[in-house]
């Protein structure tokens, strides 16, 4: 599968490493905002993908037809921002390009854009893109289901300076309707991202807890969601609707395994 990526800030750098380290996947191009040219091994690798031609483009001075054009991709990974999605929305959308997207804040014409563009391509959005995380989030809400009078709280720990409850956090907090206000904050030295969710009975406490030890997680989630996509029809998806047809199934495969096990 072929990929382009946008954003090659910290987080960008660890997905386009992911990327390159994969099986059945390449890394065509990297666009960012800079015009300064990148340094580094990482870079040098990018760089030489393609017989020592410059892969590495500033969306600033590459016009996006020429650059899907002349570098066709399968997929495109998005770490950048929201005006990532201004400059390739409507042209990958009208070339068929799969758009997997883990920008955090969307403005609400940019969320409208997804969903229009979904209608000519599959469009994964996910602000947090780790396959982890999305698993506790479906675990959550089978365990509300299964015990809907529990108190949930929610508890989500980042980096000294990162400011404001996290996007993951916010879902977490929509989905199983807890006020956004109530969620526990923590920043800490250089935490990269954990999210819990605590479930409170009278007789026991249960606690659902997802750690990110490195930003190459999140490249690991891009690939996932980019390979699960390749047969998908135009469309807009998040991660639950990748994990939940998985989830599914291998909840049918569990019920023999209990039983023999108590058996």
């Amino acid at each position: 599968m072929r990929i382009g990526l946008f954003g090659f800030g910290k987080t960008g750098r660890n997905v386009a490493r992911s990327i390159l380290n994969s099986d059945g996947s390449s890394l065509e191009w990297v666009v960012r905002k800079s015009e300064h040219p990148s340094r580094g091994s990482l870079s040098d690798a990018i760089e030489r993908s393609d017989s020592g031609m410059n892969r590495i483009f500033s969306s600033a001075s590459m016009p996006v037809e020429k650059l899907l054009d002349s570098y066709p991709v399968d997929a495109i990974v998005d770490f950048s921002s929201a005006q990532g999605l201004r400059y390739y929305g409507g042209a990958a959308a009208a070339r068929g390009v799969r758009i997997v997207t883990a920008v955090s804040n969307y403005p609400g014409e940019d969320q409208e854009t997804l969903r229009s563009l979904s209608t000519e391509t599959a469009v994964l959005w996910s602000p947090n893109i780790t396959v982890g995380v999305n698993l506790m989030i479906l675990a959550a809400n089978l365990l509300q289901m299964i015990a809907p009078l529990a108190d949930v709280e929610i508890v989500e720990e980042h980096f000294r300076m990162k400011k404001g409850v996290s996007s993951t956090a916010k879902i977490i907090a929509k989905s199983l309707g807890v006020v956004e206000c109530d969620v526990k904050s923590l920043r800490a030295g250089g935490i990269i991202g954990t999210h819990e969710v605590v479930f409170g009975f009278p007789s026991q406490t249960v606690r659902l807890r997802h750690e990110s030890v490195s930003a190459e997680a999140f490249g690991e989630g891009a690939l996932f969601a980019a390979q699960q996509m390749e047969f998908l029809s135009p469309g807009f998806y998040t991660m639950e609707d990748l994990l939940i047809p998985a989830f599914i199934e291998n909840a049918r495969k569990l019920q023999p395994r209990v039983l023999a096990i108590n058996s």
